[in-house]
């Protein structure tokens, strides 16, 4: 309140409280921007000095105790020591803030700063200007032990930790290598390290995004001092949880590293990989790894172990981030580091091989040796897949995979100083310089993409010869056998097989990608698919069925396959997750405990309890006892052997329990690695479909494809690897196979089997338990008549169809020039449709004969007179709504009314409108939900009718059809229906609308009223009241009738008087009820202001009227009485087809009347002298 005064005074406009004056001040004196609420006129106006010579003693009060008392006060403290320091002085006098008497007061002002921006994530002012003023005073190791590591950190909270955090990596910019040492190496490290272990995203903040910006921001501003780039990045790799760095592998602050700095990160790695230094790790240990006091945990090997494993994959992650066309040298050092302690070793060094120069502190066991080769081949596909085009070229124009191979050869001659892990033996080596050899001669092919897939699938499998010799040593021969085959197959087209007996060299090659894809590598499923990519073409029926083999589930289920599946895919991980952690190993052991204890708790095994009481028996018969007395009685001797036996027995058993469980699961894991490996044969099928689509092994597909879908469907919740099969199978069925734009035009000799296994699949469909498992088969039904329909019949005996092929070649149109043969299959379609319609449970469903329909108007065109047989009759009521619903949709289709002639479409929809004539007869006696559902359906149909009747401008009879709706009408009225009964009157009165009948609405004016005579006592006591902002407004009295609500209503003056528009309405009303009754036309009457209905039209309404004589005078015709009769002129303009029926209301019962359906019309009993006038309307609309 004294400085809010103090700046009244001043003039300088309004005044904010003291507690935010102190806020504005601190944040915009230290960033050069004017007062708030001071008015200054630009942002680079500094606040005058004078102003902190007001401010100052009146805030701070010359009390160091005032400073330290909260961040606010500390804050202007530090604002006015560096903008004013010599008034400060004055005030203040000589303050050492970072005295030991006031370091616990820093501390708690930096606590109470900490919990303040708590929710805001940010790093408080207070504490960075701390910072700044302990290095301008060269205090900051005192500041940074005393305050941070044995004041914050002393008894740690999160928000203290973090800021903390904070602080530290916004430090990192201000501080010279010696403080980055110091505060890289203390407790804080220390704290931070155990945050990043044991932090999970459910229940505790992360922090490590945070700090890797604080690092990038570091890193991108020094990009002129490598050295310091350099300690900093050292420094974080350098925290370890026993031996394991906490930061992750894949940590891409590497981007923001100069040129040098990266070179140095990456030979400091390397050294620590070669020559670990513990001691100059910060290494930790979490609270429940100093619990378990487990001293196999503590040793130098394992922690060694650990921090190898994180530096080999630490530098494939960091050649993955490289722009590779610009750090060649780079990746071309860490690709020789890793190949060379992969495979060989040193025998002597030399200057050639600066690898040789590199020697372990610690040797490398088997199990490191495997993860480094598991790290090599991750480079390998990285330096393969990920920079494929012109970055995967080095200088020379080779490939990283062949520039490999050129080095491992290099090694491999320098026997005397290098000397291989495995060596090769004679054939080994043998089938190694013929590879060398066959990739020669493929590079000099290189433009021919077949040839440099080949040259991809040589050098891996020759890489592999170092891991695997022997079945690599085989792979390498059938590969260049299958090569040179294939290459020469141009020249030797015409030529036959020498050996008959050998098998082609395509299927050879098919058992050899089969045979990759059973490892579990990425790189190896890549280069497969590429090749499998240029060799399909030349596939044939075997080779396919090598691949449908291991994609028979029955197959893999009751025998064993040829190929073995390997599981390595626990080296593909990176170093960021260690197999050893002890949390990984908590939740193992708990996982096992809680199965035995599901094994307890299940049936205890016959044969145990029978060991168990003979144990028991024996025991009591050592003792010398009867079985009768207590087991107390026996003696000492007598229960160390009972319990020695029970001791063994229960071992056995528990032996057995845990053979079990392993059995268990190794079964599954084999079921694993057995649908991973069908997953990724999918890919060939994948290939095949994609890139020949027109070859006729795609047809032998079908069918295996679909028994995985079915075998899949019902085991799809059991595991991940079924649902992704399931998925995948689907996904290459529908999307690659079935919707594929170009297919298969060669069905000479497979015309007939085609047709049969149409029917086969329509069949199977209609078997499957599972709908969504016939879609399937019904859509491979679609596929095949697709492929049939679009082969011509000169592909299809063409011998037999010679004679035909100049009469008429287009006179019946695509039906005969195609292999699709209908006497066949509309039969099959047939049979289906006929058992959709009277199955109780059926697999097909309607969309299913609604996309046959769309595609093949024709099969629809046949299929229609079963539909139309189930719309009425003794059909169940959800199988008639089944065929409404399929013509409905269907008769409205353009496709469907091609294949008609015009007089038989009318025939057609005529008689589909005697069947709905016939299904409404019950019209509003439905007493179950199918039977409801059934007539809205057919009151669905009925108007689709309408439409298409009304589009096309068809002549019907439609006198029986009112008669029936007419005749239903008061049971529709007067019955009770389920929910959607007002669906069902809607439909009906659309339906007489379009009959000429407009809809009664006495009825709802009649449910106006009734509310309004219920009389409340006007007497009514009241129980409280409500306020006026509570009470509704524009509400009645309640003792109030309609009289005495008219008569306020005119003695009010404030309201406008009545336009009459309720008036109109009740004598609209009136005159709508003389005409029609119940809602029904009524006959001639010479009393009545509406026309009468005459053999050619039906009772119109008074707006109907209205139009006409609006439309009779801007025509320049005189309007036509109401009273006029309009018959003669009606019916000398009627179509002459035909009389199709009479009106039973007509005046004139002996003339037969004409009833057509016109479009535009909102009456069906029209003449056809309506159809003139139409267009001129349309005409003079706006």
């Amino acid at each position: 309140h004294i400085l809010a005064s103090m700046l009244n005074s001043m003039g300088r406009g309004p005044c904010l409280a003291s507690g935010t004056c102190i806020n504005h001040i601190c944040h915009n004196f230290g960033q050069g921007w004017s007062l708030v609420g001071l008015h200054f006129p630009t942002r680079e106006t500094e606040v005058p000095e004078a102003m902190f010579q007001e401010i100052l003693p009146k805030v701070l009060k010359g009390d160091l105790k005032v400073v330290l008392s909260s961040p606010k006060h500390l804050e202007l403290f530090l604002l006015a020591k560096q903008r004013v320091p010599t008034e400060l002085e004055k005030l203040m006098g000589p303050v050492h803030l970072f005295s030991h008497e006031n370091i616990p007061s820093l501390v708690n002002v930096l606590k109470m700063a900490a919990t303040s921006v708590k929710k805001e994530h940010k790093l408080p002012d207070v504490a960075l200007d701390l910072l700044r003023l302990a290095l301008k005073e060269d205090k900051f190791p005192q500041f940074w032990k005393e305050v941070i590591e044995q004041g914050l950190l002393k008894k740690p909270s999160w928000p203290a930790s973090y800021l903390c955090f904070r602080l530290l990596g916004a430090a990192l910019p201000l501080l010279s290598k010696e403080n980055l040492q110091l505060v890289m190496r203390g407790d804080l490290i220390r704290h931070f390290g155990e945050h990043m272990v044991i932090a999970k995203p459910q229940n505790l903040f992360k922090f490590a995004p945070e700090m890797s910006t604080y690092v990038t921001t570091f890193l991108e501003g020094c990009q002129d001092d490598p050295e310091r780039q350099l300690a900093v990045l050292v420094a974080f790799s350098s925290i370890t949880n026993q031996g394991l760095p906490v930061m992750p592998t894949t940590w891409r602050v590497t981007r923001s590293l100069s040129p040098h700095a990266l070179q140095s990160y990456v030979a400091w790695l390397q050294n620590m990989f070669l020559q670990p230094n513990l001691d100059s790790l910060v290494d930790f240990s979490t609270a429940n790894q100093k619990k378990a006091q487990d001293t196999s945990l503590n040793v130098p090997e394992r922690a060694v172990f650990r921090l190898r494993k994180w530096i080999i994959h630490r530098l494939v992650s960091i050649v993955d981030q490289l722009h590779l066309e610009k750090e060649e040298a780079l990746t071309e050092q860490v690709a020789r580091f890793c190949l060379f302690h992969s495979f060989f070793k040193t025998k002597k060094p030399t200057r050639q091989i600066p690898e040789t120069k590199q020697h372990f502190s610690f040797p490398v066991d088997e199990r490191a040796r495997e993860f480094i080769i598991s790290a090599f081949f991750s480079l390998l596909q990285t330096l393969s897949t990920k920079f494929r085009k012109s970055p995967n070229q080095v200088t020379g124009g080779q490939s990283w995979s062949y520039r490999l191979v050129q080095l491992a050869n290099m090694l491999l001659n320098h026997s005397h100083n290098v000397a291989i892990l495995t060596p090769f033996t004679v054939q080994q080596r043998q089938a190694w310089d013929q590879m060398l050899e066959t990739l020669k001669e493929l590079e000099a092919r290189s433009s021919e993409a077949k040839a440099t897939a080949f040259q991809h699938l040589l050098l891996l499998v020759g890489i592999h010869l170092f891991k695997s010799p022997v079945e690599s040593c085989e792979l390498l021969g059938d590969i260049q056998a299958c090569i040179k085959k294939s290459m020469e197959q141009k020249t030797r087209r015409s030529n036959k097989a020498i050996n008959s007996q050998e098998p082609p060299w395509v299927e050879v090659m098919v058992e050899i990608l089969l045979s990759l894809l059973a490892q579990p590598s990425h790189l190896m499923r890549q280069v497969a698919r590429t090749v499998f990519g240029h060799i399909c073409s030349h596939l044939t029926s075997r080779g396919l069925k090598l691949i449908l083999d291991v994609l028979n589930p029955q197959m893999n289920e009751d025998e064993d396959s040829n190929v073995v599946v390997t599981d390595d895919s626990w080296q593909a991980h990176g170093g960021s997750s260690d197999s050893e952690d002890n949390s990984g190993s908590e939740a193992d052991s708990e996982e096992g405990e809680e199965s035995e204890e599901e094994e307890r708790d299940g049936d205890v095994d016959p044969g145990f309890r029978q060991q168990l009481m003979a144990v028991l028996q024996a025991g009591k018969a050592l003792g010398g006892v009867d079985s009768d007395e207590d087991e107390e009685e026996l003696g000492d001797e007598a229960m160390m052997a009972l319990d020695q036996n029970l001791a063994s027995l229960f071992a056995e058993q528990k032996l057995r329990i845990q053979a079990r469980r392993d059995e268990k699961n190794k079964l599954q894991k084999e079921k694993t690695l057995r649908r991973d490996f069908q997953i990724r044969v999918l890919d060939l099928i994948e290939v095949l479909v994609t890139k020949q689509p027109e070859s006729p092994l795609v047809l032998e597909l079908l069918e295996p494809l679909l028994s995985i879908i079915r075998h899949s469907m019902r085991s799809r919740g059991s595991t991940k690897q079924e649902r992704d099969l399931l998925h995948k199978t689907a996904r290459v069925f529908m999307h690659h196979l079935c919707r594929a734009r170009h297919y298969c035009h060669e069905v000479d000799n497979c015309a007939e089997a085609l047709h049969a296994q149409v029917e086969r699949l329509v069949q199977q469909a209609g078997h499957q338990a599972d709908s969504s498992v016939a879609l399937y088969y019904f859509n491979a039904s679609l596929y095949l008549l697709r492929v049939l329909k679009g082969n011509t019949k000169r592909h299809f005996h063409e011998s037999q169809k010679q004679p035909r092929a100049n009469t008429g070649p287009e006179s019946k149109g695509p039906q005969t020039a195609s292999c699709l043969d209908l006497s066949i299959v509309t039969p099959v379609y047939s049979s289906a449709l006929s058992s959709f319609l009277t199955k109780r449970n059926s697999s097909l469903t309607v969309s299913m004969f609604l996309s046959l329909f769309s595609r093949y108007p024709v099969i629809c065109k046949n299929l229609l007179p079963i539909l139309i047989q189930h719309v009425a009759g003794s059909t169940r009521p959800r199988h008639q709504v089944r065929a409404c619903l399929l013509l409905q949709k269907t008769l409205s289709t353009r496709e469907l009314r091609v294949c008609f002639e015009d007089p038989e479409w009318e025939q057609l929809i005529g008689h589909v409108l005697a069947k709905v004539t016939e299904a409404l007869h019950t019209l509003g006696e439905a007493q179950s939900k199918p039977e409801h559902q059934k007539e809205l359906a057919s009151l669905e149909l009925l108007n689709t009718l309408f439409k298409t009747i009304n589009h096309e401008k068809l002549t019907v009879d439609l006198t029986t059809l009112l008669g029936v709706l007419q005749g239903q009408q008061q049971s529709l009225q007067q019955g009770t229906h389920s929910s959607g009964s007002s669906r069902l009157y809607d439909l009906y009165w659309q339906a007489m609308k379009m009959l000429g009948v407009q809809r009664p609405k006495s009825e709802k004016k009649e449910a106006k009223d009734v509310p309004t005579q219920s009389p409340i006592s006007m007497k009514r006591k009241k129980k409280g009241f409500l306020p006026e902002t509570k009470k509704r407004k524009k509400r009645k009295a309640e003792n109030a009738t309609p009289e005495a609500d008219a008569t306020a209503a005119a003695a009010s003056g404030d309201q406008p008087p009545s336009t009459g528009k309720k008036r109109r309405k009740k004598r609209k009303a009136k005159v709508l009820a003389l005409p029609q009754v119940n809602g029904t036309p009524a006959t001639k009457s010479s009393t009545s202001d509406i026309p009468t209905l005459s053999p050619s039209t039906p009772a119109k309404t008074p707006k109907l009227q209205k139009e006409r004589e609006k439309l009779s005078q801007v025509n320049g015709a005189a309007p036509m009485s109401p009273t006029e009769p309009t018959g003669k002129k009606h019916q000398k303009a009627l179509p002459k087809k035909g009389v199709l029926g009479t009106s039973p209301q007509s005046a004139l019962p002996r003339k037969k009347a004409r009833l057509s359906l016109v479009s535009r019309s909102p009456s069906l009993f029209q003449s056809g002298a309506k159809k003139k006038k139409v267009p001129r309307k349309k005409g003079m609309m706006p």
